[in-house]
């Protein structure tokens, strides 16, 4: 569990897409009441002074656009994963900007973004540069698992924050490639049961989070496509991995791998041990 006083950590580069995750950390660090820590890493001398000139102004714009937020800035030494996952230790957030042209080359495979959301020990948020501000819901990605529940527990946390709507969705459909298509009486039973599931995953949290007002929402289809267009006018979209090191748990085929490549507002990637709200 987070404490006010642990950080939320931004790591720039000085690019258009981090200077909106900037904005983006700021926000959402003066909803919690958190200090801002902005991040920029550099191992060459020669760009020393870019990078310090490139850290403190985007830590200014974010005071001047905060007045009563805490900002700190620091120009760090190491690979840029290995600084944040250090930062991740000590923080109740991470976030980083994406550039979002739509492939993996640019926005994750074998990015900072990607490295960070496998292995950070907290939650960690990618925001694409020029995504507009909207009024959506927060939404929720769910299913069973340990990491699902973590995930259902920020997204309620953060719904309150933005004081918005949250929708709890679990996609599901027939197991298998030759499975036998179900019959529409089948469907239905199907997703009245996963409604009655999901009410009893919310059950808690809900009383937890009085305020939020939560929509249950069971879809046949798959996950990626689904939670993508759930979330064309979210303003956060939150899914869980199981935090097993490696790529294959979150990045080859995963659910967490798509959304992050597809969707359109910011993405939460909240880990199953040691997430925080």
């Amino acid at each position: 569990m987070s404490t006010p006083d642990q950080p939320v950590v931004v790591g720039i580069d000085g690019s258009d897409s981090s200077i909106a995750a900037a904005a983006w950390a700021a926000a959402e660090a003066d909803r919690r009441h958190a200090p801002l820590h902005v991040v920029i890493t550099n191992d060459d001398p020669a760009r020393a002074d870019y990078a310090e000139k490139a850290v403190q102004k985007a830590a200014a714009e974010c005071s001047a656009n905060r007045p009563n937020l805490a900002v700190t800035a620091e120009v760090a030494t190491g690979h840029p994963v290995e600084v944040l996952l250090r930062q991740s230790a000590k923080a109740q957030l991470v976030v980083l900007g994406a550039r979002g042209h739509g492939g993996f080359t640019d926005a994750l495979l074998g990015g900072v973004s990607v490295g960070v959301a496998t292995h950070a020990a907290c939650p960690v948020v990618i925001v694409r540069k020029g995504i507009p501000t909207t009024v959506g819901p927060v939404v929720a990605g769910v299913d069973d698992s340990p990491c699902s529940q973590e995930a259902l527990r920020f997204a309620f946390a953060a719904a309150e924050r933005l004081g918005t709507d949250l929708v709890a969705m679990e996609v599901w459909h027939e197991e298998g490639l030759l499975a036998v298509p179900l019959t529409p009486a089948d469907r239905e039973q199907v997703e009245r049961g996963i409604k009655q599931s999901l009410g009893k995953q919310t059950a808690a949290l809900r009383e937890e989070h009085p305020k939020v007002t939560v929509r249950e929402v069971a879809q046949r289809g798959h996950p990626v496509a689904a939670l993508t267009d759930a979330a064309r006018d979210a303003c956060l979209l939150v899914v869980g991995h199981r935090g097993g090191g490696g790529f294959d748990g979150l990045f080859l085929g995963s659910v967490a791998a798509g959304v992050l490549h597809h969707a359109q507002c910011p993405v939460a990637v909240v880990r199953a041990a040691g997430g925080t709200s």
